[in-house]
């Protein structure tokens, strides 16, 4: 499924926890949605905010998949309120902006999303919500954050690593994915360095791939 008619880009501001959370939600503006997508972006405190190219490029897929796509920044990124909390409070400023778009699209399907700290974020509000269709990782950041909460959790998980990760390397995550509860997929991208240098083409086309072939 696709996007029909024209796709609009929207600025949001959502009720968060520590105050207003920046947003920006991608959206078909007819037909309904396939599903509803929240995508988390990396570590605010090292630039990471909703524009960061890897965020960006997998809201966009997302959305081309016939998704509606939500993207915020986090407590004190942009224009959104607060302090960062080293992962506590931004797991509650994804719950609270998946609670809107579930609002925005009640009984539509519902994924979750994240890259590198996001995918943190991510994972844990996946595997603490059972309304969740999917969750979809890349890069995530096993060796210095914990994602133990994967081992039990039933939600089907889709993993997207680049080979030349520096930050988050394959060879750390291999190990720590085989503990994770199944259904669980993990693509590699050939060549591909954290942020996905050169190879953000090849890591949109390997979530088409992956989502086309999911069940």
């Amino acid at each position: 499924m696709s996007c029909e008619g024209a796709s609009r880009l929207v600025a949001l501001e959502l009720a968060g926890p520590a105050g207003p959370l920046e947003a920006l939600l991608q959206e078909c503006d007819r037909g309904p949605a396939a599903f509803g997508a929240l995508v988390c972006h990396p570590h605010p405190l090292y630039g990471g905010t909703m524009h960061n190219k890897v965020t960006h490029r997998v809201a966009a897929t997302l959305h081309e998949l016939g998704g509606t796509a939500l993207r915020f920044n986090f407590r004190g990124v942009g224009r959104s309120a607060g302090r960062h909390d080293r992962g506590a409070g931004e797991l509650e400023d994804a719950r609270a902006a998946l609670g809107w778009l579930r609002a925005r699209l009640p009984g539509t399907p519902l994924v979750v999303a994240g890259f590198s700290f996001g995918a943190w974020v991510a994972a844990r509000l996946a595997a603490t919500d059972p309304g969740i269709a999917r969750l979809v990782l890349v890069a995530p950041p096993v060796a210095g954050a914990d994602f133990t909460a994967l081992r039990t959790s039933p939600v089907p998980k889709l993993v997207f690593q680049g080979t030349a990760d520096e930050v988050c390397p394959l060879a750390a995550l291999e190990p720590e994915v085989a503990t994770w509860a199944a259904p669980l997929t993990l693509r590699i991208v050939e060549g591909a360095s954290h942020f996905f240098d050169r190879r953000l083409g090849e890591l949109a086309d390997a979530l088409r791939e992956v989502l086309a072939a999911a069940p």
